[in-house]
């Protein structure tokens, strides 16, 4: 029996663990890293299944700093590979001003990303002539490559009262900056979109086919929390909004039925025999006790991920 049969699917994987990344390295080995309840450090796991991170140790590789920049609201992890070194793209804030939430990079001195070294590369640099990225509320960056280019893809609030969120994309020069001007590619449109507060965020990126499919969340972090997606030919200039094309409708919402709610802030992988998966939190619950914000409830959760045999379309479905 291989690993991958033992997965189970769409109910709680890892408890407690909001916005799931999984990275699968060129050795095979997995590792996972998320937001946790305390949203105060970061963490990894490591395991040469995915099934086996749900009960691999946890390794904390940097803590937030007591005061200024970096001491409040560490959000959303993502681990990455680039130019032979391990990089972690996160989101923080000011214990003195909560809500200033900026995007900032780390990078591993070593090679064993749990057990070497990690040093601030300080908050993601923009590029020359730009002077709006990053200066209000900014999170969830996710980084994906294409025809040998790499991408930085983003979430930043606009406005001063009620802000909106929306999603940016740009060229990166190094890991930890940025060569091209922000682009919008997406603003919350729709109604789905519109629940609570105005939201685009949690991006992630999957190919297929000859496509680039975008998905990304939106609305308020309850039982409205749904996911939309974003699609692009990777021949096209993704630099052009006009390349992308936005689904009118979620491509997947809560099922009160399974106990499902709120999905979203998702990331992709494979499962060891090569089939596309999903990672994605959510809650059992419908009511929220509390600030949804500080209820530790988000689960991380897979999916198996099937493919549209005509056109090439992810489906995400909870029968998959």
């Amino acid at each position: 029996m291989s690993e991958s049969t033992k997965l189970k699917f769409n109910e709680p994987w890892i408890p407690q663990r909001a916005d799931p990344y999984v990275y699968r390295h060129t050795d095979g080995m997995y590792y996972f890293t998320a937001s946790v309840p305390a949203y105060d450090g970061i963490v990894l796991r490591r395991c040469e299944t995915l099934a086996g991170l749900a009960n691999a140790p946890e390794t904390e590789i940097w803590h937030k700093h007591e005061r200024g920049i970096m001491s409040k609201h560490i959000w959303a992890p993502e681990l990455h590979y680039l130019d032979g070194k391990w990089y972690v793209y996160y989101s923080g804030g000011d214990v003195d001003d909560i809500w200033e939430i900026r995007p900032y990079v780390l990078e591993c001195q070593g090679q064993d990303p749990l057990a070497d070294p990690w040093v601030e590369k300080g908050k993601m640099k923009r590029a020359d002539g730009d002077v709006f990225s990053f200066e209000a509320f900014s999170l969830d960056a996710t980084v994906f490559e294409n025809k040998g280019r790499r991408y930085y893809v983003w979430a930043e609030k606009v406005s001063v009262y009620p802000q909106i969120s929306n999603l940016y994309i740009a060229e990166m020069e190094t890991p930890c900056s940025l060569k091209t001007v922000q682009v919008l590619l997406t603003t919350p449109d729709y109604d789905w979109e519109r629940v609570g507060f105005w939201v685009d965020e949690g991006p992630a990126v999957i190919h297929n086919a000859g496509k680039i499919y975008l998905t990304y969340s939106a609305s308020e972090t309850g039982p409205a929390y749904c996911m939309g997606m974003l699609t692009a030919d990777e021949d096209s200039d993704l630099l052009d909004p006009r390349s992308w094309t936005k689904e009118r409708y979620p491509v997947l919402t809560s099922d009160p039925s399974r106990g499902i709610y709120g999905p979203g802030h998702n990331s992709f992988t494979v499962d060891e025999d090569g089939n596309p998966i999903m990672v994605y939190h959510a809650r059992t619950e419908e009511k929220i006790i509390g600030n949804p914000l500080y209820n530790p409830n988000r689960h991380a959760m897979l999916m198996r991920l099937k493919f549209d045999p005509e056109s090439g379309r992810p489906i995400f479905s909870y029968d998959a």
